[in-house]
This record gives structure tokens, sequence and C-alpha cells, in this order.
């Protein structure tokens, strides 16, 4: 079992960085691939970065490539998005997820990761 728990959201202006940060528990977080979605209202959960084991690779939805950048700290068992330059559209409720297959590749799809986070808020004001 793997919890995952999500912080840094809020209310920021347009144009503003905010940073997540995503906690887990468990002592094989090195060994899980991270990837973050987000969820708008009335929308469907979309993926927006996701980063490998040992944080070598990573992967961006072309929307937030420039601004937004994933990394973890594998001593902490903690996983990051730091976005800058945030746009409304960024608006959203901000997941991370962990995908436990071993020896997979980055994925996009929600349906590859198999443990989530509560969610947290992000506002952008415009």
């Amino acid at each position: 079992q793997v919890q995952l728990v999500e912080s840094g959201g809020g209310l920021v202006q347009a144009g503003g960085s905010l940073r997540l940060s995503c906690a887990a528990s468990g002592r094989t977080f090195s060994s899980y691939v991270m990837g973050w979605f987000r969820q708008a209202p009335g929308k469907e959960r979309d993926f927006v970065a996701a980063i490998s084991q040992r944080g070598v690779s990573t992967l961006y939805v072309d929307s937030v490539k420039g601004r937004f950048t994933i990394f973890r700290d594998n001593a902490k068992n903690t996983v990051y998005l730091q976005m800058n330059s945030l746009k409304s559209d960024d608006t959203a409720v901000y997941y991370c997820a962990a995908d436990l297959r071993s020896g997979s590749g980055l994925s996009r799809s929600s349906l590859e990761y198999d443990y989530w986070g509560q969610g947290t808020q992000v506002t952008v004001s415009s």
C-alpha cells in the first residue's frame, strides 16, 4: 500500500508561481514512476507531467512545457511540481500518482498509475 499526500496548492495571480509537493509512504519510493495530473471543473483528469524512478527522464504535456518542472528527492520520498508563469487555464485540482509497474516507461495514461493522492486545489486568478 502506498499513501500519497499532496500539498502546496493555493490561490495565485496569473504570472505567479507555486510549488506542489507529494509525500509518499513506503520504503521503495525510488522504484516508482511518479506523475502529476489535474482535473478542472467539469473536465476529465488530464496528464501534466511524469518522472522516472531516478529522475533522469521526464515527460510533459505540451501546454506546460517550459513553465512547469517535475523533480523528485528520493531521500525524502517526495516528488515536486514547480509551476511558473501560471495561467488561468492551469486552475484545477492537482493529483500526484504512483506507477508501480516494474520496468515501465513514462505514461500519460491515468490507467497506468496505481495509487493516487487526494488532490490539492490550484486557483489562478486573471
